[in-house]
């Protein structure tokens, strides 16, 4: 401290002398030692009056850093009583744990299966389209299921009344009125029908249910006709019964429904190849009717010109009759001769249109083929840009290459089993051909014998 005033006594007395050097009014040195005198003893009042504020603030933080140091001690001391009172209560919250355990038995047990089932009911409720007519049911269900404390006697009684309200709810085909969202994003406020917990419909249309926003939504796409005609029946109806689609898995099997391509969306995804198979298909079966129409006429109007001796002039039969009468006077080797000619001369007739039958059953499944080799050159390009990472990449070229071999075995199948029957019923012509054939060269013998004899 000592140290510390002498310096700042030099210091002051220092710049003093530089001031009063400074100043050009002083006019010997005795009147520049007078000056310093001066400053000095006024610098000096001043260093004494600050040494005096920093005694004073010195003492003043020397007593609060006393008051701390007490009340720190205090505080250990607090600290020392605390973790002694805390061992205590340590020790006898341990054993009235155990007491609480051994106490509770069984009701431990009971409380983890409650809030298990509370766990898998709300999974459940949430999902439920009853939700949507009675919303706000899972609050008291997700209590129990979230709480860590042991749930109540009258937690466990409302759960157990709303499980009980789910089980009848179920069994009920109720109408009501809500909010439904339509295809076209509108919201508006319809009368629906539930059927249990399995469906909604509303206007003949099916619902969906969305849990995160509790509303009721068509779908997009409704399943087959004679379902919605069943749905619209339905919430015609005002009593009796009425025959209805349920879907049992609450949603599951309605949304596989609606996501099942149609027949003409399948046609569509076998690209240009299909159509081609189903264009030679069509061609194949108008032949194959065409065919099927002359094939049968010509048979039965032989088989009853054969039985009754009536001349048609329109079947093969009357032709070849008519190469017997034409040459009555030769031999019957020639009369062979010339009906067999007439015979191949209706062949072509007969067999019209069969090869190309055959064709379109050999080409279609041939077509399909191509479709498939199409098909998969298309995934395995897919593969080789996007990797195997998104199944839905590859799905148009898997696509392709099983419908095109689909539709190749639906119209090569149908047109291989007609052109055999087809073939079948040609020669069952031929053989009313031949056989008349036949007659007629045996009654040209008979005839020849009695004229020599």
């Amino acid at each position: 401290m000592r140290f510390l005033t002498i310096s700042l006594v030099t210091i002051t007395f220092v710049l003093s002398y530089n001031q009063a050097y400074a100043n050009s009014s002083l006019n010997s040195l005795d009147d520049l030692v007078k000056q310093v005198r001066k400053n000095s003893v006024l610098e000096s009042r001043e260093l004494a009056e600050r040494e005096k504020l920093f005694r004073q603030q010195r003492d003043k933080r020397a007593g609060m850093l006393n008051k701390i140091k007490a009340q720190l001690a205090r505080e250990k001391q607090r600290g020392h009583v605390l973790n002694l009172h805390y061992e205590e209560n340590e020790a006898l919250i341990t054993k009235n744990s155990e007491l609480l355990h051994e106490k509770m038995g069984s009701l431990g047990e009971l409380f983890g299966v409650v809030r298990q089932n509370a766990k898998d009911m709300l999974s459940l409720f949430n999902g439920s389209i009853i939700s949507a007519q009675i919303p706000g049911r899972n609050e008291a269900i997700n209590k129990i299921a979230t709480n860590k404390s042991n749930p109540t006697i009258k937690d466990m009684e409302d759960f157990w009344r709303l499980v009980l309200d789910e089980m009848v709810q179920t069994g009920k085909v109720t109408r009501f009125e809500t909010a439904v969202i339509t295809h076209n994003g509108e919201e508006l406020r319809k009368e629906v029908v539930r059927l249990g917990a399995f469906n909604v419909i509303s206007d003949g249309l099916y619902l969906r249910y969305l849990p995160e926003t509790g509303r009721l939504v068509e779908l997009g796409r409704q399943p087959a006709s004679r379902f919605v005609s069943m749905a619209r029946e339905l919430q015609q109806s005002e009593s009796g019964i009425s025959p209805i689609a349920l879907d049992p898995s609450r949603g599951a099997i309605l949304s596989l429904m609606v996501q099942t391509p149609s027949i003409a969306e399948r046609i569509n995804q076998g690209g240009v190849i299909g159509y081609l198979i189903i264009i030679l298909g069509l061609i194949g079966l108008g032949l194959v009717i065409e065919r099927m129409v002359v094939l049968t006429l010509s048979f039965r109007k032989m088989k009853q010109e054969q039985e009754t001796n009536i001349v048609n002039t329109e079947t093969a039969l009357t032709r070849i009759r008519q190469v017997a009468q034409d040459n009555p006077s030769i031999d019957s080797e020639t009369l062979g001769l010339k009906l067999d000619q007439a015979i191949l001369r209706e062949r072509p007739m007969i067999r019209r249109f069969l090869p190309t039958v055959a064709i379109f059953a050999a080409i279609a499944p041939l077509l399909g083929l191509l479709g498939t080799v199409s098909g998969m050159i298309e995934t395995f390009q897919s593969i080789t840009l996007f990797g195997t990472g998104d199944p839905k990449l590859m799905s148009g070229g898997i696509s392709v290459a099983l419908v095109t071999t689909e539709l190749g075995l639906i119209v090569a199948i149908p047109l291989t089993l007609l052109h055999s029957w087809l073939a079948g019923s040609a020669k069952k012509v031929f053989f009313i051909m031949d056989e008349e054939s036949a007659a007629l060269i045996a009654n040209r013998e008979e005839q020849s014998h009695a004229v020599s004899s």
